[in-house]
């Protein structure tokens, strides 16, 4: 097969290295070899936008992805400046816009930098030439693509709102659970009536005469080491317990984050869906008064023809 003249494979440069290795950290590309790194990377377009600039905006005709070299971008769904949802913050080493390269389908949703960005632009005309070029490479980028699409799937499949710490709480090991109960324990009156009542008894136990010869007289050695034991022994379960209680927390918190997600997104979609009914309203809003008004004009020109005969 002859080569594609588009695709012209190219020994690269000391920014070449630098393209080469952010190649290798976006997930799309992380089956290829180094050659087809390489090759690919001598083909990236570079694009600069400054702060506050829209790389790309929700609905517009698109065929390249885009791979953040630096700074930092925002992806959302446009709307009222207060209605704005955000979906995700982007930085070096990810990529975007990614599904223009195959379906050639208007944007989803719309890209805004938030800093200075550098970005890498792969069109779908230099994916086609690099894949005539090295079509083993298109198993690899397809296999990534359909793993990012199940993953897709899956998450979608999912209900947003979910108890998020019983599901945290099912997944406990043992040993998790142990430590959950000793520092549930140790923050109760239980434990400290409990330490107390063991205090009294140890020491009336070893006051001499009572049992004879005491097994621990004052100062009570070997009480103290068994306290210390305990202390020693408390103080990791409780962070452990701290630890879990945090991650109960983060998991609570990504399940709000969702709802609302899904929430705002439902409610740009409803409030877009009643200004096109309202414009379609108005719209036979006024072809009904423009059919009205043709019928007066036509009665009345009917009256007046029959007055003059």
């Amino acid at each position: 097969m002859p080569e594609n003249p588009s695709f012209v494979p190219s020994e690269p440069a000391t920014s070449g290295e630098r393209r080469l290795a952010l190649l290798h950290s976006v997930s799309i590309f992380e089956f290829l070899d180094e050659e087809d790194l390489r090759e690919l990377a001598a083909n990236l377009q570079e694009h600069h936008y400054r702060a506050g600039e829209l790389v790309i905006s929700q609905g517009d005709e698109g065929d390249e992805m885009f791979i953040v070299a630096s700074g930092q971008l925002n992806i959302f769904i446009p709307g009222e400046e207060s209605r704005r949802v955000s979906l995700k913050d982007i930085g070096r080493g990810e990529c975007f816009g990614e599904l223009a390269l195959f379906d050639k389908k208007p944007r989803s949703a719309s890209v805004l930098a938030t800093t200075d960005a550098e970005l890498l632009a792969l069109s779908g005309e230099t994916l086609l030439a690099f894949l005539e070029h090295k079509p083993r490479a298109a198993l690899s980028i397809l296999r990534t693509i359909a793993e990012r699409l199940r993953d897709t799937t899956v998450l979608l499949s999912q209900r947003a709102a979910k108890n998020a710490v019983k599901e945290v709480e099912e997944n406990l090991t043992w040993s998790a659970r142990i430590a959950d109960k000793v520092a549930e324990l140790n923050g109760s009156w239980s434990f400290i009536l409990g330490l107390l009542v063991l205090t009294g008894g140890w020491t009336a136990l070893n006051v001499p005469g009572i049992l004879g010869r005491p097994f621990d007289p004052f100062p009570y050695v070997f009480f103290n080491l068994l306290l210390a034991i305990l202390v020693a022994i408390q103080g990791p379960l409780i962070v452990m317990s701290q630890n879990r209680q945090a991650l109960k927390e983060r998991a609570q918190a990504d399940t709000d984050f969702r709802v609302n997600l899904k929430n705002e997104v439902n409610i740009e979609t409803i409030l877009r869906e009643l200004g096109e009914m309202r414009a379609e309203l108005g719209q036979r809003l006024e072809n009904l008064e423009n059919l009205s008004e043709t019928r007066r004009e036509n009665e009345a020109r009917g009256h007046a023809g029959g007055v003059l005969l």
